[in-house]
C-alpha cells in the first residue's frame, strides 16, 4: 500500500472505530509511538498496553472527529478530537490533537501525538 492509502484506510477505520483494525492490518510489529510528552512505547503489545492505561481513565467517552490526512511522501498527519468525562471529573473536556504518521514499506512504522494536555490547555 502507498502512504496514501494507508492514510485513508486508517482514516476510514478510524471513523468507524475500529482501532483494532488498524493495528492488525496497517502497523508494523516494531512500530514506535511517541507522545507528546516524550514518552514512547514500541511494538504492537506496547500500544496496547498504553491504549488499555488510556481507557482506564476515562469515564464517559462521548465521541470523536477525525480529519482527512495530508500526505508529503512517506508521512501523514492527522487532525483529531475526542470529547470524553475523564473519571473522577463531572464535566466533559474535548480532548484535540495532531497526529503524524511515518510509513516504510507498505506499514505504519511510527506515530507521534501533539497535543495540550486539556487541563492545562489556555495557561
Amino acid at each position: 500500500m502507498t502512504t496514501t492509502q494507508i492514510a485513508n484506510r486508517l482514516v476510514a477505520l478510524c471513523r468507524k472505530g475500529d482501532f483494532g483494525t488498524c493495528y492488525e492490518e496497517l502497523y508494523s510489529p516494531s512500530i514506535q509511538s511517541i507522545e507528546a510528552d516524550g514518552s514512547s512505547v514500541s511494538g504492537l503489545d506496547g500500544i496496547a498496553a498504553k491504549g488499555k492505561e488510556w481507557n482506564s481513565g476515562i469515564e464517559t467517552f462521548h465521541g470523536s472527529e477525525i480529519g482527512d490526512p495530508i500526505v508529503s511522501g512517506n508521512y501523514f498527519s492527522l487532525p483529531m478530537s475526542m470529547t470524553l468525562t475523564r473519571k473522577g471529573e463531572t464535566e466533559s473536556s474535548v480532548f484535540h490533537e495532531i497526529c503524524v504518521y511515518q510509513v516504510r514499506d507498505g506499514k505504519v512504522v511510527r506515530e507521534q501525538f501533539f497535543y495540550d494536555d486539556p487541563t492545562t490547555a489556555g495557561e
